[in-house]
């Protein structure tokens, strides 16, 4: 089935993701402690959360692959968003500690420059977190994954991130020291809000929340249907990568059982071929003039 086999390929970006992230924490940890930069230690650890991130990621992915069961019916895709959920805790306490070492930094007071090594492995880390967040754009919209999607921009967080340490230990040669502290209290900064927005993503996502902007998109293809005559009601949720639509649409009484039938599949195969959305229950009822 295509779907599944879209999950398999996105199993492939949170590898990549985690490869990256496993060489980079520990490329900038080791050196940030070598070269005394509190701004590159604290994007390390942003790194080392990111793996955690990816792993979910990944972990949900491959749930999400498991068919409906009876338990299950309409299969394990939200694995993907409980997996998102317990990442964004585990980030937030990431970023929190990444606050709390950096505050004492600055509170401190003044503290030697860090080596200017720091500086490049910041930059070059940027540069190559960019080209992961590339890869893993493209690989997102081809299988149009949003679990994926939402970790290439992670990735490309993670490179902004990068640059702005940069640009601290580079002020810190300056004669401003406390620009690498209060670089890394950004990153930290950075970290949580990432756990945020990925937390109230996942929660929206789990209480059915669903973009009223998609909502009139999907609402104008299917008036758009030759024999709908209008639309009662029309609702949608995510099932992880999945969208779910039910819609009650009303066509002509004269139509018989079998012309309906038509219309139905009609609005399934629109809805497919417009918004890649396979999962559509249409609910068909007689039209009549609005009193």
């Amino acid at each position: 089935m295509e779907l599944y086999d879209n999950i398999k390929q996105g199993e492939r970006g949170a590898w990549v993701s985690i490869g990256a992230y496993l060489l980079l924490s520990v490329l900038k940890i080791g050196i940030g402690y070598w070269t005394k930069s509190e701004a590159l230690t604290a994007d390390g650890i942003n790194n080392t959360s990111d793996i955690v991130v990816s792993l979910a990621v990944l972990i949900g992915l491959k749930i999400s692959r498991k068919p409906p069961d009876r338990n299950h019916p309409y299969g394990h895709m939200r694995a993907e968003t409980i997996a998102s959920m317990i990442a964004s805790f585990l980030m937030m306490a990431a970023g929190l500690q990444v606050l709390l070492q950096a505050a004492r930094g600055v509170l401190g007071g003044e503290a030697p420059a860090p080596n200017p090594l720091a500086a490049l492995v910041a930059l070059m880390s940027a540069v190559f977190m960019y080209g992961i967040y590339m890869y893993n754009r493209r690989l997102a919209e081809k299988i149009n994954n949003h679990a994926l999607l939402a970790a290439a921009a992670d990735n490309r967080s993670d490179a902004f991130v990068s640059v702005g340490a940069a640009v601290g230990i580079a002020g810190a040669q300056f004669g401003w020291p406390w620009l690498d502290p209060v670089a890394a209290f950004a990153v930290g900064l950075v970290i949580c809000k990432t756990a945020w927005d990925i937390f109230y993503e996942a929660s929206h996502t789990l209480t059915d929340g669903f973009d009223e902007d998609k909502l009139a998109v999907y609402r104008k293809t299917i008036g758009a249907v030759p024999g709908v005559r209008r639309i009662k009601d029309l609702r949608a949720r995510a099932h992880g990568s999945v969208v779910l639509i039910d819609v009650v649409v009303e066509v002509s009484p004269e139509l018989n059982v079998e012309q309906s039938h038509d219309i139905s599949d009609a609005i399934e195969r629109r809805m497919g071929e417009a918004h890649r959305i396979a999962n559509v229950h249409v609910h068909i009822e007689p039209y009549t003039e609005s009193t």
